[in-house]
């Protein structure tokens, strides 16, 4: 199968857990590291889209993705741990990244889409978490792990993005994300809060906060989110924006580290969250989950570091709801991409699975 300058290989199922009762997975990150393992991340073992169960699982495959191993728990906090970003670092090490929620904020959306018995048991989770859970706990934070299975201690991030910081050649951590507190237990922000980027040169035990993205006049960061960024050959870096109304992709460039960014523009394609690796062809590849028929997972390539794109390449379009996207990408020994990716695959089904898409690039 082919689409324009893409040729996919095969799809496949990285875990489906259809009707199990804590099944659903969701938001998924991946990363490949020095001995070819690659690494996962979800917000897994959940009960639904929204709940208070949420937990960071890892899986792995030592085959280019053909196979997986069972689901790893790597975090489990009294509150809700979502968006789990996985990094790949040297020699073997990880960086683990996510968000723990307060779902009672969602407590009267919750009540109008469950029954009343599921909404009680949730309920009386919500009731018991003090003001101190909440405070211990709800932020953006990382995790690294030595020999990618024991990990450290949560560190705060001062913004947060379901995929987590990229590392640049310098070494350095660059985050660009929603901005967050910077202290443990810091809240989760207003959607007001800017997109910003962060720098830590100590594997963020300190951060340094640099530039937010400025937007046009006609856009508001209530409606901006869940950006991803990739650094350039001349050490420039891009970023990618999520925006809603609509749904789309903005786009901003830094040329000096992320002290400063340019003004966020439209990239032409009605999908969302991105995320975007440098392809060792020189390609630059942002994956993004399309929401509107058909459901799938699209992606947009630029040859030319980002001046031109070809845009709304289709991985997969057979979703068969919107509860679907958040792909990423990593590239593989031979040149192939595997992009993995959360969505149902069928439409009676309860949860929402972790897939994923081997594909290569062809001749334009």
């Amino acid at each position: 199968m082919s689409d324009k300058n893409v040729e996919i290989c095969q799809h496949g199922i990285i875990c489906s857990m259809p009707s199990e009762r804590f099944g659903y997975f969701g938001w998924p990150s991946i990363a490949r590291q020095s001995d070819g393992t690659i690494v996962v991340a979800a917000s897994g073992l959940r009960f639904a889209h929204v709940c208070p169960w949420g937990k960071s699982v890892l899986f792995r495959s030592h085959d280019e993705g053909l196979t997986w191993s069972n689901a790893e728990v790597v975090n489990n906090t009294a509150l809700d741990d979502r968006d789990t970003g996985i990094v790949s670092l040297a020699q073997n090490r990880l960086a683990l990244t996510w968000f723990s929620s307060d779902t009672d904020k969602y407590r009267d959306s919750l009540k109008k889409s469950l029954n009343s018995q599921d909404m009680q048991i949730i309920e009386r989770i919500l009731d018991a978490w003090t003001d101190a859970t909440r405070e211990g706990y709800n932020g953006s934070w990382i995790r690294v792990s030595e020999d990618g299975h024991y990990w450290g201690e949560p560190r705060p991030a001062p913004v947060n993005a379901p995929h987590g910081f990229i590392v640049l050649v310098d070494g350095s951590w660059l985050y660009l994300g929603k901005a967050w507190q910077l202290q443990p237990g810091g809240r989760m922000p207003s959607s007001e809060q800017p997109i910003q980027a962060a720098r830590s040169q100590d594997e963020g035990r300190t951060w340094s906060l640099l530039g937010a993205v400025p937007l046009p006049p006609d856009m508001h960061y209530e409606d901006c989110h869940e950006p991803h960024a990739v650094q350039l050959p001349d050490g420039s870096l891009l970023g990618f924006i999520r925006h809603h109304k609509p749904f789309q992709i903005l786009l901003s460039r830094s040329l000096n580290g992320g002290t400063s960014w340019t003004e966020a523009k439209a990239c032409g394609v009605l999908g969302s969250p991105p995320h975007a690796i440098l392809h060792s062809s020189g390609a630059i590849i942002c994956v993004y989950g399309y929401r509107l028929e058909p459901y799938g997972q699209r992606v947009m390539i630029s040859h030319d570091y980002g001046k031109s794109w070809q845009k709304d390449i289709v991985l997969r379009d057979d979703g068969p709801d919107h509860d679907l996207g958040y792909p990423a990408s990593v590239e593989l020994a031979n040149g192939d991409i595997l992009t993995i990716y959360y969505q149902k695959l069928q439409k009676e089904h309860k949860n929402c699975a972790l897939l994923y898409t081997r594909w290569r690039l062809t001749e334009s």
